[in-house]
C-alpha cells in the first residue's frame, strides 16, 4: 500500500479486495464492480466498471502489472510478456491469452465520507419525462457523481395493475452539501431532498450499491458468495443520442409483458470519455452517455421457460436497434452474448469478427495479432476467445497465383 498500489489474487472476489482494502485505511478504494461476487480474475479482463468509472475509469484502466501463465506454461510478469500482451489481457476478454495468476491495481483516493442516495419513480410519478431528462445530465454532470437507473416491473396502484419503476440509485463522492448544489444545478427534476441522502464510507457504499441491507458489516464481503441463484440470460448496448420519449413508452409496453425483467442504464462520461479508444481494448469511451444492461430472470429449469425469456430479450434487443450505437452495434464482453455470434469447430477470422467488433471495435484487429504471436496454436480458446490470423496454406496459394 505504500506506493496506493496493492497485488490481488485471481481467485478472490472483488469485495474481498474492496474489503482488505478499506481494513487499511478510510482514504483508498479501487474503482471496480459493482457486484461484489465476482472473481477479480476474469472481471478486470472484461474492463470491470463500476459507480467510480467517471471518476476513475475502469478497473482495467487502473492496473499497472500482472502475473500470466502463456500456452507454453510460463509465468510471466508485465516486463517478460511485453506490452502487447499487457494491453491485451486489460479488457481484451477473458481466456484468450492464457491464465490470469494476479494483477497489481492502482488505488484510488476516496473521500472519508462519500453519500447515496436511491429514488424510486414510477411511471405515475412521471418517470418518463425524468429518464429522458436523466439522458440529457447523466453524462455531463459532475464526474464525482454516479446515477445509474435500476428499471423494472412493480406493482400498480391498483389490486393486479402493473407499472414501471426507475429507480435512481447513486454514489457521490463527497458530501451531501456538495451533491445537493450539484443536483438542484444540473438534474432538478430527480427532486432529490437531504432525507434522501445517506452519509457513509466508502466501504459502506459499495455494500449499498451492491444491495446489501443497511446495517451490514462489511466482513459479509469475505464470504465471496453470490446473492443471485437463478437461470438468466443478459445482453447489452451502448447508447451515444438520447431515446426520445416515445421510444421509452415502446420500451415500457415491452417490459410489461415480461415476468422479471430488468434493465440497468450506467452513465458514461467523465473519465470514461478522456481516455482513448485505443488505450486498452475496451473501446466504449468518448460519445457514450450510457450503457444498457438487459436481464430477464427465470427460476424453473423447463427448456420452453428458457425458449420463452429468450425470446422475449431477443426481441426486445431488436426493438432498440435503433436507438442503440451503430456500425458496429457494441456490446459488452462481460455480459458475453452468443446471439452475436460464435467461433465453430476452431475459429475462424470472419466469423469472430461478427461479434470481435461489435464487443472491441477496432481493437479487434490488434488482439487477434497479439493471439497469433503469444498463442499461435489457439491453445486458449472458447465459443467468442479471440482468433489466430488464418495462415495462407501453399496449395491454396498456388491454386490462386494459377
Amino acid at each position: 500500500m505504500q506506493d496506493n498500489s496493492a497485488w490481488a489474487q485471481a481467485g478472490p472476489t472483488i469485495g474481498e479486495l474492496y474489503y482488505r482494502i478499506s481494513q487499511k485505511g478510510k482514504t483508498h478504494g479501487f474503482p471496480a464492480g459493482l457486484c461484489s461476487s465476482l472473481g477479480i480474475g476474469g472481471h478486470i479482463t472484461g474492463g470491470a466498471y463500476g459507480p467510480m468509472m467517471r471518476k476513475y475509469g475502469l478497473g482495467a484502466d487502473n492496473v499497472i502489472d500482472a502475473r500470466i501463465v502463456d500456452a507454453s506454461g510460463r509465468i510471466l510478469d508485465r516486463e517478460s510478456m511485453g506490452e502487447d500482451l499487457f494491453w491485451a489481457i486489460r479488457g481484451g476478454g477473458g481466456a484468450s491469452f492464457g491464465i490470469i495468476l494476479a494483477w497489481k491495481v492502482r488505488l484510488v483516493p476516496v473521500p472519508a465520507t462519500v453519500t447515496v442516495f436511491t429514488v424510486p419513480k414510477t411511471l405515475e410519478q412521471g418517470a418518463t419525462k425524468i429518464l429522458y431528462k436523466w439522458q440529457q445530465v447523466a453524462d455531463k454532470i459532475d464526474e464525482d457523481l454516479f446515477i445509474r437507473v435500476i428499471i423494472q416491473v412493480a406493482a400498480g396502484a391498483q389490486k393486479g395493475e402493473k407499472t414501471v419503476q426507475t429507480l435512481y440509485n447513486a454514489l457521490f463522492l463527497g458530501r451531501s452539501d456538495r451533491l445537493l448544489q450539484v443536483m438542484q444545478e444540473s438534474f432538478p427534476e430527480l427532486g432529490l431532498t437531504r432525507k434522501d441522502c445517506i452519509e457513509m464510507s466508502w466501504i459502506q457504499s459499495v455494500l449499498y450499491i451492491a444491495g446489501y441491507p443497511s446495517n451490514t458489516p462489511p466482513e459479509v464481503l469475505l464470504q465471496g458468495k453470490s446473492l443471485f441463484k437463478n437461470y438468466f440470460k443478459a445482453k447489452s448496448d451502448f447508447v451515444k443520442d438520447p431515446i426520445p420519449e416515445t421510444g421509452l413508452e415502446g420500451l415500457w409496453k415491452r417490459l410489461m409483458e415480461e415476468d422479471s425483467p430488468l434493465m440497468i442504464f450506467n452513465p458514461y462520461g467523465g473519465m470514461m470519455s478522456k481516455i482513448s479508444e485505443s488505450e486498452i481494448p475496451f473501446p466504449h469511451r468518448k460519445g457514450v452517455i450510457y450503457k444498457i444492461q438487459y436481464v430477464t430472470i427465470w427460476n424453473d429449469d423447463k427448456p420452453e421457460s428458457a425458449a420463452k425469456h429468450i425470446d422475449w430479450i431477443r426481441r426486445l434487443y431488436n426493438y432498440m436497434a435503433s436507438y442503440a450505437s451503430m456500425f458496429p452495434r457494441e456490446a459488452y464482453v462481460n455480459y458475453r452474448d452468443l446471439d452475436l455470434g460464435m467461433n465453430k469447430n476452431g475459429t475462424s477470422f470472419i466469423q469472430a469478427s461478427s461479434w470481435g467488433t461489435k464487443y472491441f471495435k477496432d481493437n479487434f484487429n490488434r488482439l487477434v495479432s497479439v493471439k497469433t504471436k503469444v498463442d499461435p496454436d489457439n491453445f486458449f480458446r472458447h465459443e467468442q476467445s479471440i482468433p489466430t490470423l488464418p495462415l495462407m496454406d501453399e496449395r491454396r496459394g498456388k491454386s490462386m497465383i494459377h
